[in-house]
């Protein structure tokens, strides 16, 4: 069962011009420096620079080799030399020393640096330090938003989720907020706004800030999209820490999707090489399958096949003529749906084969379990298992992680506990990693007498004073306390089922985890947009820990079509997961909207770990 969109789903605006935009402005940037030039590229750029600029687009402006920004001296003959990266510090050490090793060698040549999306003052700081500030040129791409799909927007920022949840390190804030400027310069001023959380809260100040200094660029134009939602991902780190089984999110957790796209190894493509396969809505087969729970994939595959068969054998009675208009006309189209069918077939079996391998059935009962705060000892048993039997370190961080949330914190006896097993199973170079989870709110201790509503109490107190933003380090770990529980019984996010849940028609947003749960940022998103603000939300609100951070602006529109008024756009800080891209698709369909995704990179349980992990896997 595919999802169709109904018939009077409004239509979607246009994002290949933010490809275009970006492009241009690239091209104009490489021009700057005319003749034939060497281009370093950092590793992080070249999936999203492939995605709007190929190498055929490089060299037509005369970028003659490409060289991936590393360790190593240059082997480049040019005189020209280009580099685009991301604004680190370790490149600007890198760039220095290629400077600095041709000044040695009493070479003369010509360096650009192109900063993406923006440069920092530090980046330019470090120039100066190493003494070549002067013989650079430095510039700036501000490309921040790539269209991975009709629907879906990335900044392709992952560093963005450690940068400000667990640093606090607020500088890509600026990059976001001139992202929101650019669409709605494009695509008309936002009549709605809703919004929950600090760094939300703070983007879209500082984006109103952007948009009263450039007045008049959106004054009287008409919105295309009625409504935009700015969400924290600290708001709910549950839904991103859980196992995904819709199609698309588990072949994220499988394979990863890097840029909107897959590498698909030997086992998926039974031949001896790998492809890389573009995953998107132009894949008629995987639009298809991409929001189903995994369970009905295998069952909509074959019936494809079948179908595909059947429209081979006609070929069989024909004759010359229609032949001919077979094989100009349907052949192709058949040939290459069956190349995508098998490659999606090997996929399921290859994420069938792992996940048997793995157990995944008790993971996700283990999961559930957690989720509905059944069986806590026999949960806290399984993750102790999975931690001496090493199947993974990720997973087990993930696992803790979930125990932790659920549960408001770990009683100190099974925190000490699970710690020291896992540091003497994984080493105990994980050690700076715990802090790190402690820190961020991911794996907490209770304080020794802290029963749930004595601290529920603090926090409140604390909270709803206003100084709010100002609370010291020592509290903000305490307000930190995830109340999950009681949130879970406000939002009703464990639905009550009688009997099977039946994930072939789904009737709410929890058959994205079977049935067992309805994610916490999708149902905060739907509420928010019934009430058209947090009216008798303000429970909720208090116990997410952001009496001060929920806010809706409104403005009187006339120009807003009904049309544009049932286009939201969604924006995810520290970003979003395929399993809640894949229910609000489906609630867009129940109450008639669509919606389009921004965020600033898609992650899933693995990458979250990985950005709080201190071992580099």
């Amino acid at each position: 069962m595919a999802f169709p969109h109904r018939p009077d789903a409004p239509e979607l605006p246009d994002f290949s011009m933010l490809k275009r935009l970006a492009r241009d402005q690239l091209i104009y940037l490489l021009e700057q420096l005319p003749g034939k030039k060497d281009l370093f590229i950092e590793a992080d750029l070249m999936s999203p620079l492939d995605r709007i600029a190929n190498v055929s687009i490089l060299k037509q402006h005369e970028v003659d080799k490409l060289y991936k920004v590393e360790n190593k001296p240059a082997l480049s003959s040019s005189e020209q030399l280009c580099f685009l990266v991301r604004p680190r510090i370790k490149n600007m050490r890198y760039i220095a020393s290629l400077v600095n090793a041709d000044k040695m060698a009493g070479r003369t040549r010509k360096y650009k640096v192109i900063f993406s999306p923006q440069k920092f003052y530090a980046c330019e700081m470090v120039l100066e330090e190493e003494g070549v500030y002067g013989d650079v040129s430095c510039d700036e791409w501000a490309f921040s938003l790539l269209p991975l799909d009709v629907d879906l927007l990335s900044m392709e920022l992952p560093e963005f989720f450690r940068d400000y949840f667990l640093e606090g390190d607020q500088r890509w804030i600026n990059t976001l907020a001139q992202a929101l400027h650019l669409l709605s310069t494009l695509y008309g001023p936002f009549p709605n706004c809703y919004g929950i959380g600090r760094c939300a809260k703070m983007s879209y100040e500082l984006w109103k800030r952007l948009e009263e200094e450039e007045d008049g660029e959106t004054k009287g134009r008409r919105p295309e999209i009625g409504h935009i939602f700015l969400l924290d991902r600290d708001v709910d780190f549950v839904t991103a820490l859980c196992s995904q089984v819709v199609y698309e999110g588990l072949v994220d957790d499988t394979f990863r999707i890097k840029c909107g796209s897959v590498d698909f190894g030997p086992e998926v493509t039974s031949s001896d090489k790998s492809l890389k396969v573009l995953l998107n809505a132009e894949d008629k087969v995987f639009n298809e399958i991409r929001n189903e729970h995994f369970s009905n994939v295998f069952g909509f595959l074959s019936q494809k096949a079948r179908n595909l068969q059947a429209q081979y054998d006609r070929r069989r009675g024909m004759d010359i003529k229609q032949m001919k208009n077979f094989v100009s006309q349907e052949l192709k189209g058949l040939k290459q749906e069956h190349r995508l069918l098998s490659l999606h077939i090997g996929a399921c079996e290859s994420i069938m084969k792992k996940k048997t391998k793995q157990d995944f059935q008790e993971l996700i009962k283990t999961e559930h379990a957690l989720l509905e705060g059944f069986n806590i000892r026999e949960s806290t048993s399984y993750i102790e298992e999975h931690i001496d039997r090493q199947v993974s370190p990720i997973e087990s961080l993930r696992l803790m992680c979930l125990l932790s949330i659920t549960e408001n914190g770990l009683i100190p006896k099974d925190y000490r506990s699970l710690k020291t097993q896992y540091l003497q199973s994984y080493g105990p170079e994980h050690l700076l990693t715990f802090f790190n989870l402690r820190r961020a709110g991911l794996l907490t201790e209770q304080a020794p007498g802290d029963t749930l509503t004595a601290v529920e109490s603090k926090v409140s107190k604390l909270v709803t004073d206003k100084a709010a933003g100002k609370i010291t380090d020592a509290f903000s770990s305490l307000a930190k306390r995830s109340n999950f529980r009681a949130i879970s019984k406000k939002l009703n996010l464990i639905p009550r089922v009688d009997g099977e849940y039946d994930l072939k028609v789904p009737r709410d947003m929890a058959y994205v985890f079977s049935g067992a749960y309805v994610p916490l940022s999708c149902r905060i998103i739907e509420q928010v947009l019934e009430r058209r603000g947090w009216q008798g939300l303000d429970e909720v609100v208090r116990l997410l820990n952001c009496s001060e951070l929920a806010f809706t602006d409104m403005t009187k529109d006339d120009k807003a079509s009904s049309e544009s008024l049932r286009l939201i756009l969604v924006v995810f800080l520290g970003g979003c997961t395929f399993s809640e891209i894949s229910a609000l698709r489906f609630l867009g369909r129940e109450k008639g909207y669509r919606f389009i995704f921004l965020t600033t990179a898609v992650t899933n349980s693995a990458r979250l770990m990985e950005a709080m992990s201190e071992v580099k896997a």
